[in-house]
């Protein structure tokens, strides 16, 4: 028969062992974590641009129907339904999207140019997007992107 010999140690994990793994674990979720949210708000961004494009669209189409295009904003008028006066939200409703037509109606000549605008909306978690704040299309097919300091991030913006 075999005798345990009194100084052979049973086999486990020793507490310094552990708590070097939790160290590592926690230093790789400090990197990983953040770097996840940023990818996340990176890819909720797609939502202000799907937004700004089919609006864009909406406004195309009742341009080419009516010559007009504040004719969007009357609901008989068969091309659609987007508001000037209240925020039309994006499909997520991540985003504020606003439209406003730089020539006035008041003419009699009717809107022969448009500007789509896509804001975080108030309490979307985009709130926290500062790199990207401001997104904007205009009839001319312009493009511009600005932070909430108002410095050009289009390239980044757009990039998508």
């Amino acid at each position: 028969m075999q005798t345990k010999h009194p100084r052979q140690l049973s086999t486990g994990f020793t507490l310094i062992e552990l708590m070097i793994v939790v160290v590592i674990i926690a230093i790789l979720a400090a990197i990983a974590v953040p770097s996840y949210l940023k990818y996340v708000m990176k890819g909720r961004r797609s939502d202000a641009l799907a937004a700004l494009t089919m609006d864009q669209g909406i406004l195309e189409r009742c341009y080419a129907q009516t010559f007009d295009y504040s004719k969007v904003t009357v609901p008989s008028s068969g091309c659609g339904s987007l508001s000037t006066t209240a925020p039309n939200l994006s499909p997520k409703k991540n985003y504020d999207v606003t439209l406003t037509f730089p020539t006035p109606a008041s003419t009699g000549a009717g809107a022969t140019s448009y500007t789509l605008d896509a804001t975080p909306a108030a309490g979307s978690p985009q709130m926290n997007d500062t790199q990207c704040w401001h997104i904007s299309l205009t009839s001319a097919n312009v493009r511009q992107a600005k932070d909430s300091g108002g410095v050009d991030q289009t390239s980044t913006c757009w990039q998508q």
